[in-house]
């Protein structure tokens, strides 16, 4: 499954966060994957592969213009 998601893409995970939120918003994409809880704040930072099996679906996708 690909999914298409960038630097600030609302994501939902297949497990919720223990405050009850299952919406993440990304804040870092490289090797790692930071996303940030949108019920309490917290971030957690996940490696590229395990955020890729952990993913339920991106709600939001952000589109990013290319400057010239």
């Amino acid at each position: 499954m690909n999914h298409n998601y960038g630097l600030g893409s609302v994501v939902i995970m297949k497990k919720a966060h223990p405050c009850g939120s299952n919406e993440w918003e990304i804040t870092r994409v490289g090797a790692d994957i930071k996303i940030k809880c949108l019920g309490c704040g917290h971030s957690v930072m996940l490696p590229r592969i395990e955020f890729n099996k952990k993913i339920k679906k991106v709600v939001e996708e952000v589109q990013h213009e290319e400057k010239e």
